[in-house]
C-alpha cells in the first residue's frame, strides 16, 4: 500500500530526495513518516508530515538536513536529505496511518501501513 524509492549512494556532503507513494485513503487526518534502521540499530525516527495540515515533525539529528513534503493529489511524500552524512546510512521506511495523533507522529507503533525500505548508503 506504500511504495517508496529513491535511495542509493551518495558521498558524503551529498544529496538525496525519497519518494512514497499511498495506494489507499489518504484523506482525514491521515500523516505520513519515515524511519530508518541502521546496521546493527533499531528503527529510529525521522520526519513526518499530516496531508492535509502540512504539520511536520523531525529528528533532532536531521533538522536543518532533511525536509518533508508532501503532494496531497499525488498521495506522496519526499524526503530531501541534504549534507549527508555516514550516520545517515540506513534502510529508510516509508509509514502512513489514519489515525495518528500529533504527539504520537514520531511513534512507529502509530502507523498501520509500511512500504518496503530503501537503501540509503552514505560513504565517508
Amino acid at each position: 500500500q506504500l511504495q517508496a524509492s529513491g535511495g542509493g549512494l551518495v558521498q558524503a556532503g551529498g544529496s538525496l530526495r525519497l519518494s512514497c507513494t499511498a495506494s489507499e485513503r489518504t484523506g482525514g487526518n491521515y500523516a505520513m513518516a519515515w524511519f530508518r534502521q541502521g546496521p546493527g540499530k533499531e528503527r529510529e525516527f525521522v520526519a513526518a508530515i499530516r496531508l492535509s495540515s502540512g504539520t511536520t515533525v523531525y529528528a533532532d539529528s536531521v533538522k536543518g538536513r532533511f525536509t518533508i513534503s508532501r503532494d496531497t493529489a499525488k498521495k506522496s511524500v519526499y524526503l530531501q536529505m541534504n549534507s549527508l552524512k555516514p550516520e545517515d546510512t540506513a534502510v529508510y521506511y516509508c509509514a502512513g496511518g489514519r489515525t495518528v495523533i500529533m504527539s504520537n507522529l514520531h511513534n512507529g507503533a502509530a502507523y498501520a501501513h509500511w512500504g518496503q525500505g530503501t537503501q540509503v548508503t552514505v560513504s565517508s
